[in-house]
């Protein structure tokens, strides 16, 4: 166990910007507090989506897993609000890592705004917006998940 005030050693954390056709990923880590886009994954079917996930969690190793959890402009839940929350648990039951959702309102427009500042394509939108998220998520929590919404457990 570590002392208390020592420093905690960077991690390394995978975003998702999970939607019903495309799954954004991105690639963070708390000791630079950065992120950027890995890929985006086809949504369906399901089993090859996982397996593509697999991959990704065996080749970076993550730390952490972060969710962009969808919501209305007002925040109140809708459908999607609920498929994505399934999605993290079922990343968190099938990798057994800690899983952060992060409130995603507006991480669409500001990765079309990024998108279209770097001349990028419309293809990149959702890796965009996964490293929008995960940037997000390593602003307001200094990468330890404290003013998130939480679940998960440990490796």
């Amino acid at each position: 166990m570590p002392e208390p005030g020592a420093p905690k050693r960077p991690e390394t954390l995978l975003a998702f910007d999970f939607g019903t056709r495309r799954i954004g990923v991105a690639l963070g880590n708390t000791l630079t507090a950065s992120a950027r886009a890995l890929t985006v994954l086809a949504s369906t079917p399901e089993p090859r989506r996982f397996a593509a996930i697999e991959a990704l969690v065996r080749q970076w190793q993550p730390d952490r897993l972060v969710v962009g959890r969808p919501t209305d402009e007002d925040g109140t839940p809708t459908a999607t609000t609920r498929r994505a929350e399934r999605f993290a648990n079922q990343l968190r039951g099938r990798f057994g890592l800690a899983v952060e959702l992060v409130d995603e309102r507006f991480s669409s427009r500001e990765a079309q705004a990024i998108i279209a500042s770097a001349d990028g394509t419309r293809d990149d939108e959702d890796g965009v917006a996964a490293a929008v998220i995960l940037e997000q998520y390593l602003g307001e929590s200094g990468g330890s998940g404290a003013t998130m919404q939480r679940g998960g457990r440990g490796r």
